[in-house]
């Protein structure tokens, strides 16, 4: 990073601070408001918000690695997030994930070359009922079949994004 968006990057932190408190926690809110705006969170901003809490970094980054949905790496813009439990795989879950890897040709736990889509699993959603499930960034998909896998990544990846698929399937 340059020393400006390193400048921006510790007014953001400061601005969350002043918001969100100095308290131990404060340090959730401010990690997934990190998170939400750089898709993870960078090393530099680990230590910041370390310094602003008054706690050492490796708590901070021991609460980063620890979080499935927190990350210390760049991902893709959207990341897709299959449901991993008993019930999504009795609904199909597998052949939901097969499609996915073959539609973006890369495989679990990696990004796509262009930086557009990363596949990972999770563990339950809550949506049980209502499996297969994914998740793509934060928009919860259920029972989702391999032809909507293809409808889904066709508006990731057109103009109008994911919120007009949701509704009008959902």
């Amino acid at each position: 990073m340059l020393q400006s968006e390193h400048d921006l990057m510790r007014c953001e932190i400061e601005t969350l601070v002043e918001k969100l408190g100095r308290e131990r926690s404060s340090l959730m809110p401010i990690l997934h408001e990190m998170q939400r705006k750089y898709g993870y969170i960078p090393s530099f901003a680990m230590q910041v918000i370390a310094d602003e809490l008054g706690i050492h970094p490796v708590e901070v980054y021991s609460v980063t690695s620890f979080y499935a949905f927190l990350k210390d790496v760049p991902g893709g813009k959207f990341t897709i997030r299959v449901c991993n439990t008993i019930s999504c795989d009795m609904a199909g879950k597998d052949r939901v994930a097969r499609q996915l890897e073959a539609e973006l040709g890369i495989k679990f736990g990696q990004t796509t070359p262009d930086g557009r889509f990363s596949l990972e699993y999770t563990a339950c959603m809550g949506m049980c009922d209502q499996g297969p499930a994914l998740l793509v960034n934060d928009i919860v998909f259920t029972r989702v079949t391999p032809e909507l896998v293809h409808q889904i990544l066709e508006e990731c990846r057109g103009h109008f994004g994911i919120y007009a698929i949701q509704e009008e399937v959902h």
